[in-house]
């Protein structure tokens, strides 16, 4: 096919020269023009088509003379760029395979060819770092810096967050002349703000991330709300938490995670009333059990109304032990012991486990009652090892019956709920 395709040509351009000189022959070709050139006292007088052939002639003579001249140079550039891509695919295996020093002379090498020295220098860093030689290292990097400023400008950043200086990367990755970044160097970017305490801008930097598929949909979805969390921790006063938590997504609003961080940012605030405000009314529609223990943790006054809510959820969850917990805290808070130990006995019956020990040890501690101090104290020490914890002959048969004894777990419609 290709023969056949060949010779077709052949004959048509025969025939386009056949008819061509035909046609420059005639005397109505003249019409057209002449041009006259004169050299040396002579006249040279052509038809103006005859001129254009011999300039195109001429001009076919001199490409094939300055093709001959340069196809020795052009033979070496094609022998050097192909031992130049030989010596980087076999320094990329070495760097594969582990052989550190073998590499880096080969990608060194291949360096020296313009199209393989970016991926030459950024493998040949890697195998320098790989063999711990960061002064090596850091002159392939800084060689990148006029080979390919972008992937620079990402491996610079990416050697300051692993020095812990976030500052210096978000510096080297806002250069202007390599914007808008590639979806590593919105990462890399994002990860540095959010070290240098500036999660509000990495937070805003989301939406490229989810735009330019930089991370997998589950990664993106964990950076937001680490990022949402530690934005709320950064707010320096009420409004500007406030704003800050109008802007997250009502599914990371509900979470309990971001619902216990804003409250106890808003304590650390003072805005003691929002931060109990928003655990009620998320306790109200999903239970949480470190939620409600928080509830009891926080240094805020409003025991009396803080207990009723307690109490309520009680008829709800009877057998919480954070919940049971949180209730000993307020009474013990609120001064009645009696009450607090009560509640302390419950908790332990539903497995609160060393926390409600302890308190119960410095509850006796404070009443002055040593020994039963120390065997509680001693009894939350073994359960963190977990080894069962001591009897402690406080309580008979009777009121250890009641302790372990659970109401039906009702919802707040007081219906029985489904166990699951």
């Amino acid at each position: 096919m290709k023969a056949f395709r060949s010779m077709l040509i052949i004959l048509l351009v025969a025939a386009l020269g056949i008819f061509g000189a035909q046609w420059l022959g005639q005397e109505s070709v003249r019409s057209l023009g002449e041009v006259i050139v004169r050299a040396g006292g002579h006249d040279y007088i052509a038809t103006l088509p005859q001129a254009v052939l011999a300039l195109l002639i001429a001009a076919l003579l001199l490409w094939l003379l300055w093709t001959l001249v340069s196809a020795p140079f052009r033979t070496w550039a094609r022998y050097r760029r192909k031992q130049g891509r030989a010596r980087l695919i076999d320094g990329l295996q070495a760097l594969d395979g582990g052989q550190w020093l073998r590499a880096e002379k080969l990608l060194q090498s291949a360096a020296t060819e313009k199209e393989a020295r970016p991926i030459a220098l950024v493998a040949a860093m890697r195998a320098a770092e790989s063999r711990d030689d960061s002064a090596a290292a850091g002159q392939h990097l800084q060689q990148l810096g006029t080979a390919e400023p972008t992937l620079h400008a990402l491996h610079s950043a990416e050697r300051w967050l692993q020095q812990d200086k976030p500052l210096e990367a978000i510096t080297a990755l806002d250069v202007p002349g390599i914007q808008p970044l590639p979806p590593r160097g919105v990462s890399l970017r994002t990860d540095a703000l959010a070290r240098a305490g500036r999660a509000e801008e990495a937070y805003g930097q989301l939406g490229a991330l989810r735009q330019q598929q930089a991370l997998p949909p589950n990664a993106i979805a964990a950076l937001e709300t680490r990022l949402a969390l530690q934005m709320l921790d950064e707010a320096s006063d009420v409004n500007v938490l406030a704003a800050r938590w109008e802007v997250l997504p009502k599914t990371l609003r509900v979470s309990p995670d971001a619902v216990a961080r804003y409250a106890q940012r808003a304590v650390a605030l003072n805005w003691n009333d929002v931060a109990l405000r928003v655990i009620e009314q998320t306790l109200d529609s999903q239970w949480d059990e470190a939620l409600v223990t928080l509830y009891g943790e926080l240094p805020v006054e409003k025991l009396d109304s803080r207990r009723a809510s307690a109490q309520r959820w009680l008829q709800s969850h009877p057998s919480s032990p954070a919940l049971l917990l949180t209730l000993a805290r307020l009474a013990n808070g609120q001064g009645q012991w009696t009450q607090s130990e009560e509640f302390l006995h419950r908790a332990i019956a539903q497995g609160a486990g060393p926390d409600a020990w302890e308190m119960l040890g410095e509850g006796f501690a404070t009443q002055g009652d040593d020994a039963l101090a120390r065997q509680c104290l001693l009894n939350a020490v073994r359960q963190r090892r977990n080894h069962a914890p001591l009897p402690l002959n406080r309580r008979d048969l009777r009121q250890q019956i009641q302790d372990q004894a659970v109401a039906e777990d009702r919802d707040e419609h007081g219906f029985p709920r489904l166990k699951e």
